[in-house]
């Protein structure tokens, strides 16, 4: 499982005209899924997404994470918006046309997705914004930072 992590001023993602989900300060996950990935992999990757320590303290330090930032905002909570992206597991070791063999199968990949959206619920109490599985999106951010962070479960250790 990828994940490449976008620390936002604000995001949202268009599917046929129609906004799908949309957020405001928090951040947008771009998710990728393998065959064998494991509800283990969706459990450590929805933890580590919610306890990543890439938002700013008193001191300007990165040090809060998003569970830490909803906590202290009275106002204007922070969200997570969660995009299926299987070119993540893109390989372009040969040629210039990029081969994504190593990236689940809808069949595969739905459920992976439907359990991490549940994993990321269970943990974090703000909004959880998702697009389609498999829809032609429009992703829009405004990167805060920026901070983008790759994650990879296959890299744990």
């Amino acid at each position: 499982m990828r994940v490449v992590i976008q620390r936002v001023k604000n995001a949202s993602v268009v599917i046929e005209g129609s906004c799908t989900g949309k957020i405001d300060q928090g951040l947008l996950l771009l998710v990728g899924f393998e065959p064998t990935d494991t509800k283990e992999d969706l459990n450590w990757m929805a933890k580590k997404v919610v306890q990543l320590r890439v938002f700013d303290d008193d001191a300007g330090v990165m040090n809060r994470s998003i569970a830490d930032l909803y906590d202290l905002l009275a106002d204007h909570k922070p969200g997570i918006l969660v995009v299926s992206q299987f070119t993540l597991h893109a390989s372009t070791k040969k040629g210039n046309r990029p081969s994504y063999i190593r990236a689940a199968h809808p069949d595969v990949a739905i459920p992976l997705y439907q359990d991490f959206l549940h994993e990321l619920r269970a943990l974090f109490p703000g909004s959880v914004e998702t697009g389609r599985f498999g829809a032609e999106m429009a992703v829009s951010l405004v990167n805060d930072g920026p901070v983008t962070i790759w994650i990879d479960t296959k890299n744990k250790e």
